[in-house]
């Protein structure tokens, strides 16, 4: 079985910085686009999460992030909701640029399957595996 395509492209939202992950992201072959070079600096540090989550799922690109908050926020899972938004997210607040990226790179594999599906979904990535958010299973 032949690995999944990478999808077109993955946006990373600023809580996960804009060096460190997106370059040990990309150094294992990833297509992304950080926040900031999306919307320039200074810029970059006052997009409302809401604005960001709509304007990447409409060009297609699945999101990574960091938030251990995201499934209470309403906002931002209304967002997710409406505009079909696929999302992979680190909910632990406390670790290393490197073990965020080595996160990602770890479930590469489940991560682009999952993001060449249609959302809106919210995945929680851990350290071995993905685990599904919203929408819960029923």
């Amino acid at each position: 079985m032949s690995p999944p395509e990478q999808p077109r492209r993955f946006f990373i939202d600023r809580s996960l910085g804009r060096v460190a992950v997106p370059k040990l992201l990309r150094e294992a072959g990833w297509d992304l686009i950080t926040l900031a070079e999306h919307y320039g600096v200074p810029q970059d540090e006052t997009i409302e999460d809401t604005r960001w989550i709509e304007d990447s799922a409409k060009l297609g690109w699945a999101i990574l992030m960091k938030d251990k908050r995201i499934r209470y926020r309403q906002a931002e899972i209304d967002a997710v909701i409406g505009h079909r938004a696929r999302c992979f997210v680190v909910t632990r607040g406390d670790l290393t640029s490197a073990a965020y990226a080595e996160r990602f790179i770890t479930n590469q594999q489940p991560i682009f399957a999952a993001s060449a599906t249609p959302g809106p979904f919210i995945f929680a990535v851990h350290a071995d595996r993905l685990e599904r958010l919203y929408p819960p299973h029923h």
